[in-house]
């Protein structure tokens, strides 16, 4: 039977001796990261081939063995096993990308983690943890946490990765198994065009229109950031007052990040179970974000985690989703004549075809190409070589 794996998260409320046993255990976890990619580099200057078990030898076994790292015994071993996996997962997709063999965007060569890093976590697999009957988390050499139980797991999870987030919030992401859940067939497809003023336009196979709103969780909450940076910047580095107000900053972000990832998950569930297939043209976000002018209110947006979340839950229910080539003039189309106009400026929002005379709303036009362009491509048949 095909499981699909996935994420359930919940809010955790350690005591103050747990988290600081949590801080030892980040500590470590990061230092053994590092261990690791610092061993990976010295054996290649060397022109030594290394595996990943000499690696987990060297930095976990040898090192507990001596003074500098003996300190590592006194957090769970599977936290430090599992870092070192981290580090070998991300050197192999580095070497991946450079020799093409790895598909997708280009990966660059893995950093050290700091203890600065705003963001900690450290993950442990079946024999680093278990839920007690009384709903608490037991983690390994930290003992009985207490869990904000949102939902239920639906099965017993693998892992479960701690993480302390920039505003001082404790979380536990477990990966459960769940099977498929395929919805009703319906007759409707859709074709969407993601935008800044809203955030997808969507045409569908029947000849609606749906305008998904844009939010705007950052901009709301701008007036508040600057204030609270401005008071940041006046603060002395390394004092207790400029730490209080990043905490303060870092609670803003936490929640407009929280308000944008609910908002993102309602509408990528509605666009999944009204539509059979979803269309969505395949955007270059990390080229476009270069544009000085654009980058903030495309950030806002989230287009990246909307397209992400939607591709996951129509894999879970059994829906199909299509990117559409990002060369594919949408917007310069007419979606009436086909006709190509030379050029489509940003400020132009409807325009008159002037072959036809229809006049297109610039959005919804494109939402029409991406819709018949990607039906066109599935319906292609692919030649075999």
């Amino acid at each position: 039977m095909i499981v699909v794996l996935v994420r359930y998260r919940y809010r955790i409320e350690p005591t103050t001796v747990q988290r600081q046993w949590m801080a030892r255990t980040f500590g470590c976890a990061r230092v053994v990261f590092n261990d690791a990619i610092r061993c990976r580099d010295e054996a290649y200057h060397a022109g030594e081939r290394i595996s990943p078990t000499e690696v987990q030898r060297r930095v976990i076994t040898q090192a507990k063995a001596a003074a500098p790292r003996a300190w590592l015994s006194e957090v769970a071993s599977v936290a430090l096993v599992q870092s070192v996996q981290d580090a070998h997962r991300a050197h192999r997709n580095w070497l991946g990308s450079m020799t093409k063999r790895r598909k997708g965007r280009t990966v660059g060569k893995p950093r050290f983690k700091s203890r600065k890093d705003t963001r900690q976590s450290f993950r442990l697999t079946r024999n680093g943890f278990s839920l007690r009957p009384d709903g608490r988390l037991y983690l390994a050499k930290i003992g009985d946490v207490k869990v904000r139980w949102s939902r239920e797991l639906p099965s017993e999870p693998s892992s479960v990765t701690i993480i302390r987030e920039p505003d001082g919030h404790y979380y536990a992401s477990f990966v459960v198994e769940v099977e498929p859940a395929p919805l009703p067939v319906v007759e409707q497809e859709a074709g969407i065009d993601l935008g800044i003023t809203r955030l997808a336009t969507v045409a569908t196979s029947t000849g609606t229109r749906t305008d998904i709103a844009n939010p705007k969780h950052l901009a709301a909450k701008l007036r508040k950031l600057r204030s609270l940076e401005r008071q940041k910047a006046r603060r002395v580095k390394g004092s207790a007052n400029r730490a209080k107000t990043r905490r303060k900053v870092a609670v803003q972000h936490g929640k407009l990040t929280r308000a944008r990832r609910d908002y993102h998950h309602k509408q990528a569930l509605n666009l999944v179970r009204d539509n059979q297939a979803v269309y969505i043209e395949d955007l270059n976000i990390t080229g476009m974000v270069r544009n000085r002018r654009l980058a903030r209110v495309i950030h806002d947006a989230g287009w990246g985690q909307l397209v992400r979340l939607v591709e996951q839950k129509a894999g879970r229910h059994g829906r199909t989703v299509h990117k559409v080539s990002r060369w594919l003039p949408s917007s310069k189309t007419c979606s009436a004549c086909g006709h190509l106009v030379d050029a489509m400026p940003l400020n132009i929002r409807a325009w008159a075809c002037p072959q036809c005379a229809v006049v297109n709303d610039r959005d919804y036009n494109a939402a029409v190409n991406i819709l018949a362009a990607g039906q066109a491509e599935r319906q292609t048949p692919v030649e075999l070589t």
